[in-house]
């Protein structure tokens, strides 16, 4: 009798607990998922129509913007924007930039209003669309890095970000790999897209590509933003206990969040340049816009790969395959490229093992709320995309100034004796240091 009582005061004890520390309505713990009615978790028809959905806007998001480094050639060559400095800052910086740079501001005020959640990735859409008609206008550099870029940026980030906050309520052993589809939804797009914009380019110039772009870009997001929705809604009593930013200060996320940031400081470079040190060879626009498509095809399987093993490895395993791959294929296939057959070759292992770094996100975000437990995943996540998009909005202009330090020019041999030798020695050293956390494991500083 007095075990019966003393059990029973034990699982009420344990049931109050789950209550007010579960931050939705039933708790999806990865041993004891909720059966309440609820669509299921890990699988099944909607599971996996959000997943679709999250990767496809996904891809229309990032696979457009990843694509910069083609209209960046057009530009570079072609009036009213040929000659005009900082080109490529409307991609790095704000395209790219700001879209990862303010990824916890769309999280926190859903956690705040979850009663807005379910439409963010519809505003965001209908604005990254409005930017780039508005883009089609532009008579200068600045205002393609205030329509392109910021605006299409922040309509991005609005896009896709809720598909963070709604990913803990879908998916829970599946994570890793979940994220990984998603992130490879960007590459199977940046097949198609340097294609379609090479050929509108083209064809009928700047404006009506732009114009063309936003109503695809609508016409395409339509059918999966229904689908684009919480499992379950988000409850407000929960809201100091899931905007815990503590975790912020602590030696774990530091340590991570140094490695991610640094490795984004180089991590899109090749793609941007690419194409242009590809022309510069003497081949025409389709094979000089295949570096980027060989790395966007490869990074599709890289991002998935990476994924499935963060759920069966320790996150510091995945980022020793994917630093070793980045360092080997930066500085010895593509610093020694001397024709462009080597430059495909490393855009295709570049793609593969580069590609899949940021699905290591979701486990890191696990071990920073392993040491952190007030802290809720779903908070821990967008500030690893800020990390990325701190190292994209430096490497727009830092990039401009490395390309005028061309002090190897025709002193070496490959990319190295090209005006993008040390854009190449810059994309390794950051490559290397973005696995600083593979160190500090087997110093056990994590």
């Amino acid at each position: 009798m007095a075990f019966k009582e003393n059990y029973d005061s034990g699982e009420t004890e344990l049931k109050s607990k789950t209550s007010q520390d579960s931050p939705i309505h039933c708790s999806i713990d990865e041993d004891h998922p909720c059966d309440d009615g609820l669509p299921p978790i890990d699988g099944g028809r909607h599971a996996w129509l959000f997943l679709l959905a999250s990767a496809m806007l996904e891809a229309l998001v990032w696979g457009y913007a990843f694509s910069f480094g083609i209209f960046q050639k057009y530009y570079s060559t072609h009036e009213p924007f040929q000659g005009s400095n900082n080109i490529a800052a409307i991609g790095t910086c704000a395209m790219v930039g700001i879209a990862y740079l303010i990824a916890p501001l769309p999280i926190i005020g859903m956690i705040l209003l979850p009663q807005i959640a379910r439409w963010v990735s519809t505003i965001g859409v209908i604005l990254m669309c409005v930017s780039l008609a508005l883009s089609s206008f532009s008579t200068s550099v600045t205002h393609l890095i205030l329509s392109q870029g910021i605006g299409f940026g922040v309509g991005g980030s609005l896009a896709y970000t809720p598909s963070i906050l709604f990913m803990s309520e879908w998916f829970v052993k599946r994570k890793g790999l979940a994220f990984g589809v998603v992130w490879s939804g960007s590459g199977l797009s940046g097949v198609l897209f340097p294609l379609a914009i090479e050929w509108l380019l083209d064809r009928y110039g700047v404006p009506t590509t732009l114009r063309i772009s936003s109503v695809g870009l609508f016409l395409l997001s339509i059918p999966f933003l229904y689908f684009h929705r919480p499992r379950i809604p988000v409850s407000h009593a929960v809201v100091q206990r899931r905007l815990n930013f503590r975790f912020l200060y602590s030696k774990v996320f530091l340590i991570y969040q140094i490695g991610n940031t640094v490795q984004a400081l180089g991590f899109f470079l090749p793609t941007i340049y690419l194409p242009t040190y590809a022309s510069q060879m003497g081949v025409n626009e389709l094979l000089s816009s295949l570096t980027v498509i060989l790395f966007n095809v490869t990074s599709v399987f890289g991002s998935i790969i990476i994924g499935f093993l963060s759920d069966r490895y320790h996150v510091t395993t995945c980022l020793l395959i994917t630093t070793a791959g980045s360092v080997i294929s930066v500085f010895f296939i593509w610093g020694f490229s001397s024709n462009l057959w080597s430059l495909y070759v490393f855009c295709i292992v570049y793609g593969l093992l580069a590609g899949g770094y940021s699905s290591t996100w979701s486990s890191i975000a696990h071990e920073v709320q392993h040491a952190n437990p007030a802290t809720d995943f779903s908070v821990i996540f967008p500030f690893m995309e800020t990390g990325r998009g701190i190292g994209n909005v430096v490497s727009g202009p830092l990039s401009e100034a490395l390309l005028k330090a061309d002090g190897w020019q025709s002193h070496a041999w490959g990319t190295y004796g090209s005006r993008y030798g040390t854009i190449v020695l810059w994309t390794g050293i950051t490559a290397l240091i973005g696995g600083i956390a593979v160190m500090a494991r087997y110093l056990k500083c994590v």
